[in-house]
């Protein structure tokens, strides 16, 4: 019987850099909770298990075209997909506790807990590891923890507790948890013990860096600050803490260009402060067919899926002038046909149209025209993310906004040619960071965790805030208090007779 909570005995990866290492371990045949060891480097793989759900953020999934990163899109109404994907049943409300998306991101996240609570135990047994090296990979596997719990409790609600490995089989049937315990026994305290780790500001290999752990953090108190939790202006004074750090500090900073963010040279540097890491001829990056238009013939790609498509209505919805709509910037309408879809001579091999809007943030263009392995990175974090952070709860927590506030909203404007804001009104204020969000981060997973901690949805017709529980998507669809947490994977429920479901599933 298949349970996902069960924890896996071996930590993926584990590999020794040479056979005189090896040597040194005196091998069993597999590394096991029970294994002793000894060396630097199998202390690294340790720490290294547990990115490996990472993934889970941008994973195939589910029918053609199917993305775990889709899913968190549809269910704003400002995206679709090909029916294969099933997008229709997320922007009609109509999906259940069968979901392949609910399932691979339940199962993603408890795997890498799962590697992590392996990884913490491992590590702590090292005698032989600098004390710094030890503190730093525990940092590095404990803000990971942190992460798929954040990722579990805004998508779930109340979920299990697991901060050690399973060892009996009682230990699968556990309860849930409250949200806030989550927060302030695992989220919390894990981000603040790497926090005082001597890790890296920035990793250009893509490991967790101490820029990570401040972004995370900052991204953690926001939502702490507001729904379900609604602690409220310490919470938002911790928040600005974080990203106000890191903004001091210097180390990231704004691309000159959009499309800088698509150049694969420029994978973890600059803005980017913590991607999910792909590479060409191992893992290339699945997001750029998912988002090419529906087999019209302009990739190298033999699947051209149409699988996260944005809305019209949302694209023009932004700000005239802005400079984020303009033709291959945040997204493009028309691309050359490519030459095994169109002869030589068709007018189509240099310009066809595409009929809409098509998302250009995971466009790569080597991988389109020659080779079809996209080559760039997906983005959990980027510092325009962090300065909008910083906007919000610095002003949230001062009662109106100050001037780095200011400048952090307005040099994201700025970039996209449009007109400061100068509103001191703590709600004006607020409600411009909030649709600079919506513009800013549009299709990089962000705008439903800001509609479901801010229970507020911004209208793409009437461009005014509407309350999330009965606000109308442009389906004609109506959000009610059961959109706010995803229902428990049925698989789960069957197998943990202790799992409560979340209410209308």
């Amino acid at each position: 019987m298949k349970k996902h909570l069960i924890l896996p005995i071996l930590a993926a990866g584990l590999t020794l850099t040479s056979c005189e290492d090896f040597l040194k371990e005196n091998p069993t045949g597999s590394l096991t909770t029970s294994s002793s060891v000894s060396s630097p480097e199998i202390a690294r793989a340790f720490a290294d298990g547990a990115y490996s759900a990472i993934t889970t953020w941008n994973n195939g999934g589910g029918g053609w075209g199917g993305n775990n990163a889709s899913l968190l899109e549809y269910m704003t109404g400002k995206a679709d997909g090909n029916s294969q994907t099933e997008a229709f049943k997320f922007y009609n409300l109509e999906y259940t506790a069968n979901a392949f998306y609910i399932d691979n991101w339940w199962s993603g996240m408890y795997s890498g807990i799962a590697r992590a609570n392996l990884a913490i135990q491992k590590l702590n047994e090292f005698t032989t590891l600098p004390a710094a090296t030890k503190a730093n990979m525990l940092a590095e596997v404990k803000t990971l923890r942190a992460l798929y719990y954040f990722q579990l409790v805004r998508m779930y609600g109340d979920v299990p507790k697991l901060t050690s490995l399973v060892t009996e089989l009682g230990q699968v049937t556990t309860p849930r948890s409250p949200v806030k315990e989550i927060y302030d026994e695992i989220i919390i305290p894990d981000l603040l013990e790497a926090e005082k780790s001597t890790l890296p500001w920035r990793e250009t290999g893509g490991q967790i860096s101490m820029g990570a752990v401040k972004a995370i953090l900052a991204d953690v108190y926001l939502t702490y600050a507001g729904f379900p939790v609604k602690a409220g202006t310490p919470a938002y004074a911790e928040s600005a803490k974080r990203s106000k750090e890191l903004l001091d500090n210097g180390t990231y900073t704004l691309f000159p260009e959009y499309t800088d963010m698509i150049n694969p040279a420029n994978r973890n540097q600059k803005e980017f402060i913590l991607q999910v890491q792909h590479e060409k001829d191992i893992r290339n990056n699945g997001m750029t067919p998912v988002t090419l238009p529906t087999l019209r013939g302009i990739a190298q790609y033999s699947d051209e899926y149409g699988g996260l498509i944005p809305r019209k209505e949302f694209v023009e919805s932004y700000e005239k002038g802005d400079k984020r709509v303009e033709e291959k910037q945040f997204y493009y309408t028309f691309y050359k046909g490519h030459p095994t879809d169109y002869p030589l001579g068709d007018p189509r091999r240099d310009r066809l149209d595409l009929g809409g809007y098509y998302i250009y943030k995971y466009f790569d263009k080597q991988a389109i025209d020659n080779d079809a392995k996209a080559n760039i990175n997906f983005t959990i974090y980027r510092l325009a993310d962090v300065m909008l952070m910083y906007a919000e709860a610095s002003n949230r927590a001062e009662g109106k906004p100050n001037a780095q506030a200011m400048k952090a909203l307005n040099d994201i404007r700025a970039r996209a040619n449009l007109a400061p804001v100068t509103t001191t009104n703590v709600d004006q204020f607020e409600q411009a960071v909030w649709a600079e969000r919506y513009f800013e981060l549009a299709y990089e997973d962000k705008m439903w965790f800001d509609m479901l901690r801010t229970r507020k949805v911004r209208n793409d017709i009437t461009k005014q805030w509407d309350d999330f529980v009965g606000h109308k998507t442009v389906y004609g669809k109506t959000f009610t208090a059961n959109q706010l947490l995803f229902p428990i994977p049925l698989r789960e429920i069957n197998n943990n007779r202790n799992l409560v479901q979340n209410p209308g599933f």
